[in-house]
Order: C-alpha cells, then structure tokens, then sequence
C-alpha cells in the first residue's frame, strides 16, 4: 500500500483541524448570539445619542440580554444592519441577537416629551379645563374661550355625526359638555392645543356611540337627551348595579312626567362640584335649566363626562318599579317604590351619621 506523503498527511491534518475549529466556531457562534433565557420580561434600555451597536454591546451584557459581547460585535460585523436609533427600547432575555438586532434597527417610538392626560368619568367641563391648565401650556380660559367659538362649533357639527345645533344653546353652560370622552390620552408634548384635546376625545366618543347608534335611533332620545341622562347616571352612580337601577329610577319618572329631582344636576346648575358641602335652600330654589326640581324631564344639557358603561345603562335600565333612590357616606345606594319608605331611610342613615343628602 502506497503511503501518503508527509507534507500531504500534514496538510490533511491542517485541513482537518481547520474544518474542526471551523464546525465548533459555529456552533459557539449560534449559542453565543442565542437567547439568554426563557425568561420574557420586558426590560427598558435607553439608547444615547450618538451610540453605536458597538457601544452598547457593554449596557446589553450588564442587562443580561446577550449572552457574549464577543460574539455580539461578531453579529454586527458579518450583518452591518441599519444604524441604531437614540431613544427607549424594551428588550427580553427570550430575544436573540438577530431579535434584539432586528428591533434595534427599526428604530425607538420614545418621546421623551411625550405626556399623558387622564380625563375621569363623571368630571364636568370646569374640570377638564383644570386638567388641561395642569398637564399643558394651555390655560382654563383657552378652554372656555373655544368652547364659546361657534365657527369651530360648527365645524364639530359638520364633521360628527352625534353633534348637532342643540350644543349652541345660549343657555347651555359648556357646548361641549358631555361629549367629551373620559379616558387616558397621549399627545407628543405640552404645547398641545385644545382643539387637538378635544379632538381625539371626540374621536373616542364617535368610536363609543357608534356601537350603539342603532339603539340610539331605536330610543326615544336624540343623541344630546342621551347623554345628557347619562351624565346624571353617571354622576349619582357609585358602580355598575347602581347604573344600571339609577337609570330605571329615572325612565320610570320620565314615563311619569315626574322631575327627576336630581342633587347633582342642581349642584351643575349653580357651578358647584358635587361633594363640596350640603345644598342650601336658595340654591336649590335657584331657577336655572339644570335644575330637575324645579322641572320635569331632561335638563338643557349634559352635566359630566359618561363611560360607555353608563351609556349602556342608560340605553337599557334595569327594570324595576323604582321611582326613589338615595346614597350614604360610605357609597351605598338604596332604591325605594315609595316616598315614605325613601324617608324612613333617610331618618335611619341620619341617625347613625351616614346621611348625605
């Protein structure tokens, strides 16, 4: 048998070793840029101006989102992907290099001016202009200023199908009161405007109404009547039962022709918040279009902002022969057929220092 040549047997030897290292190299390199982990918890990296993916490979090692800077540098060598982007990133253990890469290089939606407004449900106009003078550069009389512009009103009018002429009332306190949906919202920096504001607001409502337009149309109520019911729900509500019974106390006395004798619309009526100290007799005597008892039926208008919950509640009560209802101290509400039996509980929540009225 013919022998091999010592260079030739070196050369294999070479050859061989070579693909060895090469076959090893590679499968370090898989599990080197692999996950790190199973574990899926989102952890927030921020990426400085000026960075590389180089840069950063030390602030992804300290977060133990790659497994070797080494093999990391490698990646980004063979791949050269699209420059990284300053800004905030939410990255997890579970990603790879080519995950965490691949996110990178897509760039970060961070805006470190970005700001947050929440709007609570069953908060009145005067309210959101506070809310809005705290959280921007606006200030209350911007709100009330645009809520007096009728060519804007009559824009709103023009473009929302659930607005009409009904919000330019002279009588009505806010046009906009009511239509305005309560929510959390993001917007890019202080210098919002309001009409932006009250843009997407009235965009959510538009998404809101719009499951029950159909119902809506079906009812007795224009858009205007049901909100403001609604808004008089929601206020004297503390939760989804009481909504949804509050609303039936109210259409059985609309079916009755009976004032709704409603604490919260004579509080709007006369510019106080509801919560601020008992009524007092001349406030309550007060003749203004809010007052529902001094009138039967609906007020002008809508006195707070309404959850799609309550909306629905108003659209569907509870059906009950309730004609009565009073809340305590501690947030409960108690539904009567009857005066005298409202009174006796009066009488009872007085005595033990839990009437409210």
């Amino acid at each position: 048998m013919r022998r091999l040549k010592p260079q030739i047997k070196l050369a294999l030897i070479i050859v061989s070793v070579v693909v060895g290292l090469f076959i090893i190299g590679c499968f370090a390199y898989k599990i080197g840029t692999g996950r790190v982990s199973n574990n899926s918890e989102l952890k927030e990296v921020i990426v400085n101006p000026g960075s590389s993916y180089l840069t950063i490979s030390s602030l992804l090692k300290e977060n133990n989102l790659i497994k070797s800077e080494l093999f990391y540098k490698i990646y980004i060598k063979l791949h050269n992907p699209t420059p990284v982007q300053a800004g905030k990133y939410y990255l997890s253990e579970n990603m790879s290099v080519n995950s965490i890469v691949n996110v990178l290089s897509k760039g970060s939606t961070y805006n470190p001016n970005q700001i947050s407004i929440t709007f609570k449900e069953g908060i009145n106009m005067r309210q959101i202009a506070k809310v809005i003078a705290s959280n921007t550069d606006n200030t209350e009389e911007d709100v009330f200023e645009l809520l007096k512009d009728t060519n804007y009103l009559d824009e709103l009018i023009d473009k929302y199908w659930f607005i009409d002429e009904e919000i330019k009332n002279k009588n009505i306190y806010y046009s906009l009161e009511g239509y305005l949906f309560p929510d959390t919202y993001q917007f890019n920096n202080k210098q919002v405007t309001v009409k932006e504001i009250f843009k997407v607001m009235l965009n959510q409502m538009d998404n809101k109404l719009k499951l029950y337009k159909e119902e809506i149309e079906n009812s007795k109520f224009s858009v205007h009547e049901l909100l403001t019911l609604a808004s008089i729900i929601q206020t004297e509500g503390n939760n989804n039962d009481d909504w949804d019974k509050i609303s039936g106390v109210f259409h059985n006395r609309l079916k009755i022709n009976d004032k709704l004798g409603s604490c919260v619309t004579i509080y709007y009526g006369v510019k106080r918040d509801f919560g601020t100290g008992p009524l007092w007799q001349y406030e309550i005597d007060d003749n203004n279009p809010y007052n529902t008892r001094m009138y039967a039926g609906l007020p002008i208008g809508p006195i707070a902002t309404v959850s799609e919950k309550v909306i629905s509640s108003t659209l569907n009560p509870a059906d009950t022969d309730y004609l009565f209802f009073i809340s305590d101290s501690n947030r409960n509400t108690y539904f009567f057929t009857n005066m005298r039996e409202r009174d006796n509980k009066i009488e009872e929540l007085r005595s033990a220092g839990l009437y409210v009225g």
